[in-house]
């Protein structure tokens, strides 16, 4: 009896661990799917946020009249409009379009609508010197777009707008006046320097003053830089409140302009108009004004003079030296972030990582470091010390180009730099982000190649055209840019003469131009004899015909370079496979000869070509990876 009794305690025993094992097994299942079930709620239930980026427009409102001056402008014969609008001339001079990117940016706007994108961030250079009639004229267009489409507009300010901190007399001496000539328009009789025979008389006006940042934010002011009622949360730098004790009262005393400054020096302080907003879902985007303006000289006193002040072209590499409290506050921000489950998105003027594809050194040598905007190139040290910081997908805008810049550093940090074309150049484009979740973006880069009106004022310089070549101009621009059809293949050709009149004379080393320029592609091709047979086996093996290589010069391949720079993958059709072969096989030769011109060139053509993925592309935070996706 006893014995039984001891088997069925034992038995009794191992009933009750196989029913806790089968409990145990049960609630590990149950767990299991709760967790996976959250998961798929949480990426089921994030609803999907679409921000454009529109960097660089240069706005300038080329239909606006001055208030204060009895002038109207030009009239254009075909249309019966006025319009005040600068020379084809210093189009073509200048690294970005100043008339028709007008037409650009409402194309641009019009397009998001079609879209359905209610969030609009403008990456500084949003005008043009931040001249009050365009300032003014902008904020109308952003104005009507926000009331009739629910279009929110979140600026940040770039070394055009403004373009010191303080307000100062200015104007230019190349706006298109009648016969074709050019037409001074200058707030100030003091900055008329010498009159010439025949010439036009000029206009004042205070429209065309540069602003500072007090009379800038002010007009722009419901875009961001200061805080709305419809925003779900609003900081600076400088704010002294937090997300949980936010309020739109509190949010309004702390945005005053007295209250955003930092020290220049011990005299000195300057605005920082940088801002924190929340947008829908959760989504933080982080406005990093990155402007410095450094004393020209060392300053004694107090000094709102704005030619004791540089310009802020340089970005980042300043903000290092000069803005330390602003590395401070995107930690501080960066870590709210993730604290609350918030998708950080940074955006400035400047870049944070290098857009030469990585080869500044080699261009730096071969150029010159004077040349090429490299000193706007950003120290390694931007990327380490923003990437430390938090931020992990940044837009910038300042060079006109489409270029991606990834950065891991060792603290396995991964920085993501999205560079935005200029509407105003090659190739005129905006970035579209879509936050599929809080790790997965996808980026598209929304090219205009139609634009409604880019040619309305085509009449206008073909008088400008008239008349350079009656004075016998030493310079006259090809008129052939004014037989292009669309909108893309203007700002090509703006490039191209771009490439000529400017970038070939100034940039380039003129040992290196004098042989290259007039070679044909089969020239370069063959600069070394001692390979011929096999190079004549390589091309028919890579379905390529010497012949073609006859049909170009080295002037192409330089033109091409500057399409590659500005564009990346966006020229690659432009350029056509085929021609991307035969400077791929050019390349490999001019490399392996002894020329260090020639090499280095080589060398600088090859990595325009094979940088990150930069048209239409998904980064995946989670894993670090960035990869391209077929429209």
């Amino acid at each position: 009896m006893e014995k039984e009794l001891c088997v069925s305690e034992r038995n009794g025993q191992k009933i009750n661990q196989f029913s806790i094992k089968q409990q145990y097994r049960f609630l590990c299942v149950v767990l299991l799917y709760l967790m996976l079930s959250c998961g798929n709620k949480k990426e089921k239930e994030f609803e999907e946020v679409k921000i454009a980026f529109i960097a660089d427009a240069h706005f300038q409102d080329i239909y606006a009249h001055f208030e204060d001056a009895d002038y109207k402008g030009i009239k254009n014969p075909e249309t019966g409009d006025f319009v005040n609008i600068r020379t084809m001339n210093a189009q073509l001079q200048s690294t970005r379009i100043f008339n028709e990117n007008y037409f650009a940016f409402i194309e641009a706007l019009d397009d998001i609508v079609v879209r359905g994108i209610k969030y609009v961030a403008l990456p500084g250079d949003f005008s043009d010197d931040g001249q009050p009639v365009h300032v003014k004229g902008l904020r109308k267009i952003l104005d009507k777009y926000s009331k009739n489409h629910g279009i929110l507009f979140f600026a940040t300010t770039g070394n055009h707008d403004p373009v010191k901190p303080f307000t100062q007399e200015s104007g230019k001496t190349d706006f298109l006046g009648a016969g074709g000539k050019e037409q001074i328009i200058t707030s100030a009789v003091e900055n008329i320097k010498d009159t010439v025979a025949g010439q036009l008389t000029p206009i004042i006006t205070t429209e065309i003053k540069k602003w500072g940042y007090k009379d800038i934010l002010n007009e722009m002011s419901a875009f961001g830089f200061y805080p709305q009622k419809k925003y779900v949360y609003w900081e600076t730098p400088f704010s002294k409140y937090n997300y949980e004790n936010y309020s739109f009262d509190k949010a309004t005393n702390a945005s005053a302009l007295e209250n955003r400054t930092y020290a220049i020096d011990e005299f000195n302080r300057h605005p920082d108009a940088s801002y924190l907003v929340e947008l829908k879902g959760g989504v933080w985007l982080l406005a990093i004004d990155a402007n410095v303006y450094l004393p020209n000289k060392k300053l004694s006193a107090i000094s709102e003079n704005a030619k004791d002040f540089s310009g802020a072209s340089i970005g980042y590499n300043n903000v290092l030296l000069q803005k330390t409290h602003l590395i401070t506050w995107v930690k501080k921000v960066a870590a709210q972030a993730k604290d609350k489950d918030k998708v950080l998105i940074a955006f400035s003027h400047y870049p944070m990582i290098d857009f030469n594809d990585d080869a500044s050194k080699e261009m730096k040598h071969f150029f010159g470091e004077g040349k090429m905007q490299l000193h706007r190139v950003p120290n390694e040290e931007v990327a380490e010390t923003f990437a430390n910081a938090g931020i992990q997908i940044h837009f910038g805008g300042h060079m006109h180009i489409n270029d991606t810049g990834v950065r891991k550093n060792n603290n396995g940090n991964t920085l993501f730099n999205i560079q935005t074309p200029s509407l105003a150049a090659y190739a005129p484009a905006y970035k579209l982000l879509t936050i599929k979740s809080n790790t997965k973006f996808q980026v598209e880069t929304v090219v205009l190649k139609s634009v409604k009106g880019f040619n309305n004022l085509f009449p206008l310089y073909e008088k400008e055209y008239e008349y350079l070549k009656a004075i016998e101009a030493s310079t006259i621009w090809d008129k052939e840019i004014l037989s292009t059809k669309n909108y893309k293949e203007f700002t090509a050709w703006h490039l191209k003469e771009l490439v000529r009149l400017r970038f070939l004379p100034n940039d380039f080393p003129v040992n290196f131009s004098e042989i290259f320029l007039n070679k044909t592609g089969a020239e370069l091709l063959f600069s070394t004899t001692e390979n011929k047979d096999s190079l004549v086996t390589e091309l028919v093996s890579a379905n390529l015909d010497l012949e073609d290589f006859k049909t170009w010069t080295g002037f192409h391949m330089i033109y091409d370079f500057y399409r590659l720079r500005s564009a990346d993958e966006l020229a690659f059709d432009d350029i056509g496979e085929i021609r991307l072969k035969q400077y791929e096989m050019v390349c490999n030769q001019l490399k392996i000869i002894d020329d260090p011109y020639l090499k280095e060139w080589a060398e600088i053509f090859e990595k325009s070509r094979k940088g990150e993925p930069s048209n239409h592309f998904v980064i995946d935070l989670e894993l670090g990876e960035i990869n391209r996706k077929s429209p």
